[in-house]
């Protein structure tokens, strides 16, 4: 049987971004199949050295910029612009995140690119648009979910806002950027036109939470929290479990699941609205017994009832999952200079590669000039001159 193409093959992606938004656009179109040159400054994405990391690749690093090639080129020098511009040129499709106006300055905004190639896909990444009167306010992950309600909508139980616990902003636009390109690379396709994608932080977090300003607006007020009952994480004897009711039905499988039938006629727990009312007593009184068996016991036991639950678990043991086993789920990464580690890709199937390594700064520096066209004498002279940098091989 012929393998099915990647959908991207051929497709040249150019990715002058950095953190991890426009990244993980570029990755994910890399992904699908494409060619995708990334363009860092010769220390380096700053990515590369927030968080865990060993020498200039952190996690985030790896995990956003896998499979790519990577060219440090200084493009503060009118050599290392024209380079850039003439990579730009070679693209099918080019990502970045300046703030707005920096690449224009540069000589590699959609305006001046798109006039001599007008079926370009051009992908804009900012913190808040390219126009308005924060267009060039500063944007972090952090600062984004406060500004654009996530911490609101993640507040505890006494109305604290809460920043959500992973890069839950960049990640998403990274998403939508990629949805973006993809409508484009369609756009392209079916009509011979380019197109200059814009997607910030601020829309997407807030498309991301749509449904709940619409809550917002029926309700006059936005409701947190769990709205049924039981609804709740407990203790086991040797860890957590998280126990889920949407309506009475499943409410009275809770009941035999725990032993607690009696429960199902108790006036306190007739109905949703009556359990939710009563449900500090329901959720103390199911704590008192589930911390007296262990996680594997209840979980049978809940399988058996077809009670919505589920095991609370750590990194390794999700890695770990019967379903994830099954699923293949983590792809190993054999990272150069790092070692094996678990990857996670594309969840949609069957269209997405194998991963292989993050490259490191400059990686792939010569090799990637070499195919652009340049000669061997040039690239030396770009070397010596330090606009370009090359790393060294690894020790084998």
């Amino acid at each position: 049987m012929t393998p099915t193409p990647l959908p991207y093959a051929g497709l040249r992606v150019l990715d002058i971004s950095q953190g991890i938004a426009g990244p993980y656009c570029a990755h994910i179109l890399w992904q699908q199949g494409a060619h995708v040159l990334k363009v860092e400054p010769p220390a380096g994405d700053w990515i590369r050295f927030v968080g865990v990391a060993k020498g200039d690749l952190s996690a985030l690093a790896i995990q956003f910029n896998a499979g790519k090639q990577a060219l440090a080129l200084d493009a503060r020098t009118e050599a290392g612009k024209k380079i850039l511009y003439d990579l730009a040129l070679q693209a099918d499709v080019i990502v970045q995140n300046f703030r707005p106006g920096v690449a224009d300055r540069l000589g590699v905004g959609y305006s001046a690119l798109s006039r001599i190639k007008p079926d370009l896909v051009y992908v804009s990444v900012s913190g808040y648009g390219q126009t308005g009167p924060y267009a060039d306010a500063p944007a972090t992950d952090s600062v984004m979910q406060a500004d654009s309600g996530l911490m609101f909508s993640n507040q505890d139980e006494h109305g604290t806002p809460r920043r959500v616990g992973l890069l839950a902003a960049d990640v998403m636009t990274g998403l939508y950027a990629s949805q973006g390109a993809a409508t484009a690379l369609y756009q392209r396709l079916a009509h011979k036109l380019g197109t200059h994608v814009q997607v910030s932080l601020f829309e997407a977090c807030a498309a991301f939470q749509g449904a709940c300003f619409i809550e917002q607006a029926i309700a006059g007020k936005r409701p947190f929290g769990a709205v049924s009952a039981p609804n709740a994480v407990f203790a086991t004897s040797d860890g957590t479990v998280s126990v889920v009711t949407v309506n009475t039905e499943h409410f009275h499988r809770v009941c035999k699941a725990l032993g607690r039938e009696e429960w199902i006629t108790d006036a306190r727990y007739l109905e949703n609205a009556i359990r939710f009312e009563n449900r500090a007593i329901l959720h103390a009184d199911m704590a008192q017994i589930l911390k007296q068996n262990t996680t594997a016991h209840w979980v049978a036991l809940l399988q058996k009832h077809d009670v919505l639950h589920a095991q609370v678990r750590n990194y390794t043991e999700v890695l770990e999952h019967p379903q994830a086993l099954h699923l293949n789920l983590a792809q190993q990464l054999e990272q150069a200079g790092v070692g094996k580690l678990p990857y996670i890709g594309l969840p949609s199937h069957p269209l997405h590669r194998p991963v292989t390594s993050a490259p490191r700064i400059g990686e792939n520096s010569i090799q990637a000039l070499t195919e652009a066209g340049l000669s061997a004498a040039s690239i030396q002279q770009l070397l010596d001159a330090g606009v370009v940098t090359q790393a060294p091989a690894l020790a084998s």
